[in-house]
């Protein structure tokens, strides 16, 4: 049976990660429309209080507790039926076919709005059967969503997290080395946004009168070219960098050598030209007038921190 669904107006953001903590903070800056709460895993034994903790505590965030991993779907519904609102921000570190069940216990739960993790590229376009195999379960996800009326949900589509560009185990930008390596050609484009940036856009979406419900929405920090990207990175580092072309067929041939490296099956992932990126002009940003984070102002401010390594698709 379905839980009984909740007509309160709370808030359950799953994670607390980087993009999950940033998600947190822009909702607890807004006005106060119910409580607000965070799903972390189970603490382990002898486990101490972390920084992390003292900051949801500090933002007023409840914490409850559940291993994703684990935890079948009428333990997950049974949490989100108390609440309204239910943000995805785990990614995939629960493994192959947690999206899928949280999805089924969103909708069992009777939730009445839901923001799956989706925070990527634009999965209807790149399509079943592509080169990266979690997109199929991405799809999967839209389907069930689609597929029934009673829980609205809305996605947001942020394109590649910006910080993971410039991670160096990605292997696109080295900026110690200056080098820049080009994904499929010079002239695909990417789209790329912070963490930040993506959660004061999620409030901001979820706060949006009239309410948006049932619809894939567009942001973007920037949106560029490779060679454009070359560029930024020589203005940044002023000097010319060593520009690589890393073609499709060159990238394919490195999956089939190397068919268990997440990394290169994520250069041949972005190795195209249709769902990767989007103009700016037709974001959400964009039509509400809301500042975000080029390239050249995340460098400047980021550049010489340690990566997060974080991966968003």
């Amino acid at each position: 049976m379905p839980a009984i669904k909740t007509t309160e107006q709370h808030t359950l953001v799953i994670g607390a990660g980087e993009l999950g903590m940033a998600v947190l903070k822009a909702l607890a800056a807004q006005p106060v429309k119910g409580r607000l709460s965070v799903l972390l895993r189970p603490a382990r034994p002898h486990e101490t209080d972390s920084t992390r903790n003292a900051a949801l505590r500090a933002l007023g965030v409840d914490i409850v507790r559940c291993d994703l991993a684990s935890a079948p779907e009428e333990e997950l519904a049974g949490i989100f039926a108390s609440y309204a609102t239910v943000i995805c921000c785990t990614g995939f570190v629960g493994g192959a076919g947690t999206q899928r069940r949280i999805t089924a216990a969103v909708l069992r739960a009777g939730v009445d709005r839901y923001v799956p993790w989706q925070f990527g590229v634009d999965y209807d376009v790149v399509g079943r059967g592509s080169d990266q195999g979690i997109f199929d379960e991405q799809l999967d996800v839209r389907d069930m969503l689609r597929a029934q009326s009673r829980t609205h949900w809305v996605i947001v589509s942020t394109g590649m997290f910006t910080s993971f560009l410039f991670e160096p185990a990605f292997g696109v930008v080295d900026l110690e080395a200056a080098k820049v390596n080009a994904l499929g050609r010079w002239d695909n484009r990417l789209t790329v946004t912070t963490p930040e940036d993506i959660g004061q856009l999620t409030a901001a979406i979820l706060a949006h009168e009239p309410r948006i419900d049932d619809k894939v929405i567009f942001v973007a920090g920037d949106t560029f070219t490779y060679e454009r990207l070359a560029d930024m990175v020589d203005t940044y580092l002023g000097r010319k960098t060593q520009r690589t072309l890393w073609t499709v067929d060159a990238l394919r041939d490195a999956v089939q050598a190397h068919p268990h490296d997440k990394m290169r099956r994520y250069h041949l992932a972005f190795a195209r030209d249709t769902g990767v990126a989007w103009d700016k002009a037709v974001t959400f940003n964009a039509a509400q007038d809301i500042a975000v984070t080029e390239v050249p102002a995340w460098l400047a401010a980021h550049a010489n921190q340690p990566s997060h390594g974080g991966v968003t698709l």
